[in-house]
């Protein structure tokens, strides 16, 4: 059975910086894979 939308977003895990493996501080659904250290855009 599909689980509440809610629960599910509260369950991810914490996003990593694809670069250094930092946690990034940010939203679930945001594209997004480096932190600020390591983002050179």
């Amino acid at each position: 059975m599909i689980e509440n939308v809610v629960e599910f977003f509260k369950n991810l895990p914490p996003k990593q910086c694809a670069q250094c493996g930092e946690k990034i501080e940010e939203q679930h659904e945001c594209y997004g894979n480096t932190c600020e250290k390591c983002n050179t855009i």
